[in-house]
C-alpha cells in the first residue's frame, strides 16, 4: 500500500497512526527520536489491527531511511503547549525541530506531499516549505479541519443536535486571530446565523478561537491530541484516495484574497496532488479585514522566525578574534 510517515510518535502523532490504520488505506512509518516509543506504539497498533481488522504494516523507528518513498510526511514533532503558553510561544523551540525533520524526510522522500501539524502552525508549515523548498501546493498546514470541528462542535452543542448534521467553516491563522464565518456554517444547509442569535455566535466564535487554551488548561501537562489527530487523518486520507475534498487548510496564500504571501487557513480542494485549488468565498468586508488581521499576524512571526535564524547563524560564527588567534 501507499507509505504514510508520521514524524514525531507523540499523543498526535500516534492518534493518526491509530486512526489511519482504522482505515485501513496505507502502510505506516512512525519515526520519533526515541525509538523505544515509536517501536511500542507501532508494534502496540499493529496488534490492534489485528482486532479491528485490515492489513496496514505498522513500523516503528528513529532512522530516517525507513520513510523513504513516502507518499504523505506528517510532521508533528515538537513541544506541546503548557498552561499560559500561546502558540506562537513555541515558535523558536520548535523551528529546529521542525527545520531538521522536513530537511530529512525531504531527503528521502523528494515527492512526498507534507502536512504539517506542529504549533505555531502556520509560520511551521511555511519553515516546511522553505526548508524543502516543494512546490506550495505540496506543503499543508492542519489547523482549519481542527478549527472548524472545534466550532461544529459548540453549534451542535448550543442547538442540541447530532454534530454530522453541521458544516461549519473555520478560516485565517492556528491562533486567537483565526476566523469562524458563520455565514458559511450551516445545518443541514440552514446557516446557523438562521438559529442562534448573534450574540451567542460571536460568544461560541470566541471559544473556538480558544479552543487548545481551553484543553491545555484542563489538562495543565499537554495539549489536545484526539480531535487533531482525527483531522489530521482526515487529511491524509484526501490525499491517499484522491478524495478530492473541500477542507480549510493552512495554505499558501498566493493571489487569493488580497492577503500577504503567506501560510494560512483558506478553503481548498485537497486530492492526490495536494492543495488541487483555493476556493474563492464572497467574504463580506468584515470577514476580509478579520482574514487579513491574522495572516498580518503570521507575516510578522515569519519576519521574528527568520530574525532568530539569523541570530543562531550569526552565534555560530566564529569570533573575528578566535579566527585571528
Amino acid at each position: 500500500m501507499t507509505k504514510v510517515s508520521i514524524i514525531g510518535a507523540g499523543n498526535v502523532g500516534a492518534t493518526v497512526a491509530q486512526y489511519l490504520a482504522s482505515k485501513n488505506i496505507c502502510d505506516i512509518v512512525m519515526l520519533d527520536i526515541n525509538e523505544g516509543a515509536a517501536k511500542g506504539k507501532a508494534l502496540d497498533l499493529t496488534q490492534s489491527v489485528a482486532v479491528t481488522g485490515g492489513s496496514a504494516k505498522i513500523t516503528g523507528t528513529s532512522d530516517y531511511k525507513d520513510t523513504a518513498n513516502s507518499k504523505v510526511i506528517v510532521i508533528t514533532a515538537g513541544s506541546p503547549r503548557k498552561p499560559g503558553m500561546s502558540r506562537d510561544d513555541l515558535l523558536k523551540i520548535n523551528a529546529s525541530i521542525v527545520s531538521g525533520a522536513a530537511r530529512e524526510s525531504h531527503r528521502y522522500s523528494p515527492n512526498a506531499i507534507f502536512v504539517v501539524v506542529s504549533n505555531p502552525l502556520d509560520i511551521m508549515t511555511y519553515l516546511v516549505w522553505k526548508e524543502t523548498g516543494v512546490s506550495t501546493s505540496r506543503v499543508i498546514g492542519m489547523a482549519g479541519v481542527l478549527d472548524s470541528a472545534r466550532f461544529q462542535s459548540f453549534i451542535a452543542e448550543e442547538l442540541k443536535i447530532s454534530a454530522e448534521d453541521v458544516r461549519a467553516m473555520v478560516l485565517g491563522g492556528h491562533g486567537d486571530l483565526m476566523v469562524p464565518l458563520p455565514r458559511f456554517s450551516t445545518v443541514n444547509g440552514v446557516p446557523v446565523t438562521e438559529l442562534i442569535g448573534p450574540k451567542r455566535i460571536a460568544e461560541m466564535s470566541a471559544r473556538t478561537a480558544n479552543g487548545g487554551a481551553e484543553i491545555v488548561n484542563h489538562l495543565k501537562t499537554g495539549s489536545a491530541w484526539y480531535a487533531p489527530g482525527a483531522a489530521t487523518a482526515q487529511m491524509v486520507e484526501a490525499i491517499v484516495t484522491g478524495g478530492r475534498k473541500l477542507y480549510p487548510c493552512s495554505v499558501h496564500t498566493g493571489e487569493k484574497y488580497g492577503l500577504p504571501a503567506v501560510f494560512t487557513g483558506l478553503p481548498v480542494i485537497l486530492g492526490k496532488r495536494g492543495v488541487e485549488r483555493v476556493v474563492k468565498l464572497k467574504l463580506n468586508k468584515a470577514e476580509i479585514a478579520a482574514l487579513k488581521t491574522s495572516a498580518l499576524s503570521i507575516e510578522a512571526n515569519v519576519k521574528r522566525l527568520n530574525e532568530l535564524k539569523e541570530e543562531a547563524a550569526k552565534a555560530a560564527e566564529p569570533s573575528t578574534k578566535a579566527k585571528d588567534a
